[in-house]
């Protein structure tokens, strides 16, 4: 596929060796297309947090290739991997991930500032992305001041700063409330009409809803994969 963002191409990552080996995925390949959100369902223990790893290459496959934006990422050194986390691929944690002593703003403009961006910049670029999620009114404010609707919308701000091609998304709405969910989607499905890639797991089939694909995950393996509406 030409504009494929994303390629697996025969993934499996096991873990441990011998009898209490663990295959988390098996022969799994899967493309994502520029403009394609691609929602990830299955059970606890199926392999959705192992494949989100792989994808964004926090962690290699015992087997198998990953491609992002054509490139191997199985061929690249440590420093072309950390360049490709930071300007290619968003995550947006379960967990949010923020780091506690920055502000929002700091928070959401930290990628670009560790890519170059000078601080005034990466800050304007940060308020931006707080003014389309109608939340300017945190951009001072630090995490432990944040409601958690508030500190996952953030994290999502910061996911998808920078014209980032790679969204990878992790339970993204399953700790807020349904209408800070409808946010977080509105604002990730935004980013995916402009062109980027993404990966959506979720256990909410209204959520599931907003993607263009849906595939199944169990036992490692992808076992269905049903269309789904756009939900907008």
């Amino acid at each position: 596929m030409p504009d494929a963002v994303l390629m697996l191409e025969n993934v499996t990552r096991v873990h441990g060796s011998g009898a209490a080996a663990v295959h988390a995925l098996d022969s799994v390949s899967l493309t994502v297309a520029a403009g394609e959100l691609v929602a990830v369902m299955g059970p606890s223990g199926s392999g959705k947090s192992t494949l989100l790893n792989l994808c964004g290459a926090l962690d290699s496959p015992t087997s198998g290739r990953v491609f992002i934006q054509g490139a191997d990422v199985g061929r690249m050194r440590s420093q072309q991997l950390a360049e490709l986390r930071r300007r290619t691929v968003g995550f947006v944690f379960q967990d949010f991930n923020l780091v506690r002593s920055l502000t929002a703003a700091e928070n959401i403009g930290l990628p670009l500032e560790l890519d170059g961006v000078s601080p005034s910049r990466a800050r304007a670029a940060a308020l931006g992305a707080l003014e389309a999620a109608g939340l300017t009114e945190v951009a001072d404010r630090f995490p432990g001041d944040m409601s958690g609707g508030q500190q996952q919308q953030v994290a999502v701000c910061r996911a998808l700063i920078g014209g980032r091609r790679l969204i990878l998304a992790d339970e993204p709405t399953g700790s807020v409330d349904s209408a800070t969910g409808e946010v977080i989607m509105r604002l990730l499905r935004r980013q995916i009409d402009e062109g980027a890639g993404g990966l959506l797991v979720t256990h909410e089939s209204r959520q599931a809803a907003w993607a263009d694909r849906i595939i199944q995950l169990r036992d490692g393996r992808i076992v269905t994969g049903p269309g789904a509406g756009s939900g907008t």
